[in-house]
């Protein structure tokens, strides 16, 4: 099968977005994944894609919503994904490198300093 290619919600869709939204953050924060979510919105309330009707894909709309998935709380639990654990690697150094440049130009303090504990404290 192939995505429609249609960007437009359809007209038998009665759902609005911010119905969608509530859905998504409910099943949120029962421990859904973002694809567990996409699964029971399409099967469960006919909608094929999320973005299509909300204009954001799922895991935006968790970020907004402040309920986006913590990458190291997932290592806690998951050890063994390698992938996880790498692009999380890739992420800390994209902030090492940002850190470094921002000290340089002067809106970072000299002193400051990336620590993953205070880092889910600041995003959160």
């Amino acid at each position: 099968s192939a995505i429609p290619y249609s960007r437009t919600p359809p007209a038998w869709l009665k759902t609005t977005p911010d119905q969608v939204v509530d859905q998504i953050c409910k099943l949120a924060r029962k421990g859904a994944t973002p694809s567990q979510i996409g699964v029971v919105l399409r099967d469960s309330h006919g909608v094929a894609q999320v973005k299509i009707v909300t204009g954001n894909k799922i895991l935006r709309i968790l970020k907004g919503n402040g309920m986006a998935v913590a990458v190291r709380k997932h290592l806690e639990r998951n050890r063994k994904d390698k992938d996880s654990k790498f692009r999380m690697i890739l992420i800390e150094s994209r902030i090492h490198r940002l850190s470094r440049y921002y000290k340089k130009v002067g809106a970072l303090p000299p002193t400051w300093k990336y620590e993953s504990a205070t880092a889910s404290t600041l995003v959160a």
